[in-house]
This record gives C-alpha cells, sequence and structure tokens, in this order.
C-alpha cells in the first residue's frame, strides 16, 4: 500500500535520527518525575519537528503535550521516558557491569518506548503535511510510569481530554497485540511514630514503630488466604528507624502495592490491610499515619482498535535479525537463570503472545508476528495506560527488542537498550502505529466502530479516577 511505503520510507530515512534521541535518553536515566532532561530533550526535539509543545501540563513539571495539525480526529501517541534505580548498565555487553554501581538504568526500555512513540508522530505529522489532510496528531510525554502512574494523574487533570485515540507500545521480546487486561493497583505509605527508648535499661518506657510494621506486615501475610486469588501484596520496608539495635525505633514505614483486577477488589483489600495496620498500632501504642502515593485502573482493551493495529503490524512484517544479533541474543541468553529460561512463555504471554513457543526452537530473538487473539484474562502486572484506556479508545502493541526470555527491570534488558535489534523493533512499532493512526484518518467509519465499542463499554461501568483528589506525584525517595 502506498501509504504503508510512506511511512516505511519516512522511518528508513529518519532511522539514525531516531537512534541518537533513543540513545540520549538511555545515557540520561532518570526516575519518576525527576526525568527533566529526558523530558526537556524529546520536548525540545518536537518544537524544533513543528510541532507546538505545552509543557508542565497536569501541573507536572516532567509532562507535556506536542501537537501537530487541526480538526479532527485528534490521535495521540502515548510516550514514556523514565528508568529504574539500582539497574545501571554498560550497553552491549554479555556480563553484568554497571556504568555506576548502584544507578539508574533503562531496564524497561522506556528510552525505546517514548523514542517509537514520538517516531510515529513523526511519521503522521509528515503523510498529513505531505497529503494535506487534516487532522491533528499528538505526542503526550508521560512521565513517572514506574511506581508513579504519571498517566493517571494526567488523566484526573484532564490532559487527555478531547482525544479521539490513543496508541501506544512497550518493548519485550515478543511481536503481538497487547490484548490482555492488567491489574489495578493502590500504593500506599503506612507511618508509625512510637517512643524511643535506650532497649536494654528502659526498654518498658519505649513504643516500638519497627514492631508496629512488622507486626503489620506478619497480618497482611495472613489476610493473603481470604483475597480474590489474582490480588497481589506486596511490600517494601523504607524505614526502620535506624541502625541501632540498643534503641527502641521510634519511627518506622512500609510501603504497600496492593493489586487484584478491578479497582473494587483493590480498594476491598486496601481497607482490610489499613484495619490490620491499625491493629498493629493498637498493639504496640504507636501512632499510625496512611500517606496515598498513587493507583491506577485495570486495562480496558479496544478490540475493534486492536484488529486495525494487528493488520498494520503484519503489513510491517516482524524484523529478520543478522547473524552478529543472534549471536549476541545467544550470549544474552546463557547469562539467564534456568528459571527465567523456562518462564520464557510465560513472560511472552503476558504481552499477547498466543502460541505454545515451538516456533523459537533453536532461536534466542523472535522473528515471527503472533497470532491476534483477544483475551479475557488478565496479566500479572501494571500499567498506567490503563486509565487513559478508561476514558479514550486505546490499543497497545509491543514488539521484539531483546533476547527471548529477557525478563523486564533488569541488566540484561538494558544492556540491550541501544543495539542494533532493539532500534529496527522500536521502529517496527513506530510504523505499525503510525499507519493505524493513518488509516483512522481516512476511515471515519472505522473510528466511529471503535468509539461505539468503546462507549458500550463504559456505559456498563463507570469511570472513578482511583487517585484522590489532594494526592500528588512523588519522586522516588
Amino acid at each position: 500500500m502506498a501509504t504503508d511505503s510512506a511511512v516505511s520510507n519516512y522511518l528508513t530515512s529518519n532511522r539514525k535520527r531516531f537512534e541518537s534521541i533513543s540513545q540520549y535518553v538511555w545515557e540520561h536515566p532518570e526516575t519518576r518525575y525527576e526525568e527533566f532532561e529526558s523530558a526537556a530533550f524529546l520536548a525540545d526535539e518536537l518544537e524544533k519537528e513543528g510541532f507546538s509543545v505545552e509543557r508542565g501540563v497536569g501541573g507536572i513539571e516532567t509532562a507535556f503535550v506536542a501537537s501537530f495539525g487541526t480538526g479532527k480526529p485528534v490521535i495521540g501517541f502515548l510516550g514514556e521516558f523514565d528508568a529504574l534505580s539500582g539497574l545501571s548498565q554498560k550497553a552491549n555487553l554479555t556480563k553484568q557491569e554497571p556504568i555506576e554501581p548502584g544507578g539508574i538504568g533503562h531496564g524497561c526500555g522506556h528510552n525505546l518506548l517514548g523514542t517509537g512513540s514520538l517516531a510515529a508522530a513523526y511519521a503522521v505529522k509528515a503523510y498529513l503535511s505531505d497529503n494535506n489532510i487534516s487532522g491533528t496528531v499528538k505526542f503526550y510525554g508521560c512521565p513517572g510510569e514506574e511506581g508513579g502512574s504519571g498517566k493517571t494523574f494526567m488523566v484526573r487533570e484532564g490532559v487527555f481530554d478531547g482525544l479521539d485515540i490513543a496508541l501506544t507500545w512497550h518493548p519485550s521480546y515478543s511481536n503481538s497485540i497487547m490484548s490482555l487486561s492488567s491489574l489495578a493497583n493502590y500504593q500506599v505509605y503506612f507511618r508509625f511514630k512510637g517512643v524511643a527508648s535506650h532497649a536494654a535499661n528502659s526498654p518498658h518506657l519505649g513504643r516500638s514503630a519497627l514492631d508496629a510494621v512488622e507486626l503489620m506486615n506478619v497480618g497482611v501475610n495472613y489476610l493473603r488466604e481470604h483475597v480474590v486469588q489474582e490480588a497481589r501484596m506486596h511490600y517494601a520496608i523504607t524505614n526502620s528507624g535506624g541502625f541501632s539495635p540498643n534503641v527502641v525505633q521510634s519511627e518506622a514505614e512500609v510501603l504497600y502495592l496492593i493489586r487484584a483486577p478491578k479497582v473494587a477488589q483493590v480498594d476491598e483489600i486496601y481497607k482490610r490491610v489499613c484495619k490490620i495496620a491499625q491493629g498493629a498500632a493498637l498493639m504496640t501504642e504507636t501512632e499510625m499515619t496512611i500517606v496515598f502515593d498513587k493507583a491506577c485502573s485495570n486495562y480496558e482493551p479496544n478490540r475493534t482498535l486492536e484488529t486495525i493495529l494487528n493488520e498494520k503490524l503484519l503489513e510491517a512484517g516482524a524484523v529478520q535479525p543478522t547473524e552478529e544479533e543472534k549471536e549476541f541474543a545467544a550470549g544474552i541468553w546463557q547469562t539467564l537463570s534456568e528459571g527465567e529460561k523456562n518462564n520464557f512463555l510465560a513472560g511472552m504471554k503476558t504481552f499477547g503472545y498466543s502460541g505454545d513457543g515451538s516456533e523459537f526452537g533453536g532461536k534466542y530473538l523472535s522473528d515471527i508476528i503472533s497470532d491476534y487473539v483477544p483475551s479475557n484474562e488478565v496479566m500479572a502486572g501494571s500499567t498506567d495506560v490503563s486509565d487513559v484506556s478508561w476514558i479514550v479508545p486505546t490499543a497497545q502493541l509491543t514488539t521484539a527488542t531483546s533476547a527471548i526470555g529477557t525478563p523486564l527491570h533488569t541488566w540484561q534488558m538494558v544492556t540491550q537498550g541501544i543495539g542494533s535489534f532493539a532500534h529496527s523493533g522500536m521502529l517496527l512499532s513506530s510504523e505499525a502505529m503510525a499507519n493505524t493512526a493513518i488509516h483512522l484518518y481516512h476511515h471515519p467509519e472505522d473510528l466511529q466502530a471503535i468509539k461505539a465499542e468503546h462507549e458500550a463499554r463504559r456505559a456498563k461501568e463507570a469511570y472513578t479516577c482511583p487517585i484522590p483528589e489532594g494526592v500528588q506525584p512523588s519522586a522516588v525517595k
């Protein structure tokens, strides 16, 4: 098709430019809501390309929206650019070697995610300009996906109002449509305040906040038997009260992440966890404060939009790796544990892969596109794309950017993040998303069907933003 060729040719001719953008973000890793360099760099690049950019949207310094064109439909691409603490790693190695011990690294491939969505927006802009077609394309700079639910805050503040369609993607080791729903979640701090005392000569005068945290954790562990099977309750002790065992700790804090398939289920579990925390405070005679950090909803797929996105992914075709890329991927595979190797199929299915894995025998990179099989299953993970999907018809895909079996949030993911195969996979996602958008500019009847499906789902269940008013985005401590 002429349209598909135009997009493919545009992305190919500008490949080095997009590779350099991805590399810049990879080389400047920043954690949630502190993506100052990456956000500024991407916003500057969009302005150079002719987009008008509104910065600091939704009251978030590193969030922005770039727009081009006029009129309807308004199609948006969601981009992320935050990284993860503790995952610093040099590029293109088959051994762990951090750039900075304990430093930050792109262990979820958001340098690729943001750049791939940006490239799609550029390609659509070029097509609209070259063909004098009315319509608006937007790029959403979305910070704080990793533990921050940036898009959920942006939804609460109306940043996506007026958008007709949202498209996005995620790096993985599969080529497929991300058709599964996801787990909703709440992230909440429980802070305990007690009374300090000498732990040897006057322990009876102290009231241990750390004891309260430990008792709370024990109570929640007993709760696990009595919640829905798909629920997850994770915690991290973020303040143990200090490093002196001969002091009764007067302050302690634990951070909980509570997940379940529906927000209502999360809320029910959360209220029970709060009661356990109150019980721990009573048992230890400490004071307890609850600080709500963030939340996100479950993802609502749009099958009509997914079908079109899948067609465009098939037309683009999977990346065929070079021998050098295959050899490097084999080296990465050897760094994985036996458990990680055995889990590759489960990880792939999380991203929408629908086969039995037999086509990957003897291979270390995916060179096929999975059949699109809409699923009612829920992936064992969360995403703030979910809240966008409740207010705007949304679809996601994934493309292979790493060796089969590569777990997210690992040094192996970081080291592959600016390799040639990663960038080829990134641009495959750009091509599929851009051509989906262009298709909708030409086929208003399909856009109407997409919206009708979305409205039918919304009619069954109203949306309420899970983040309460007054709660503000927070950076990593």
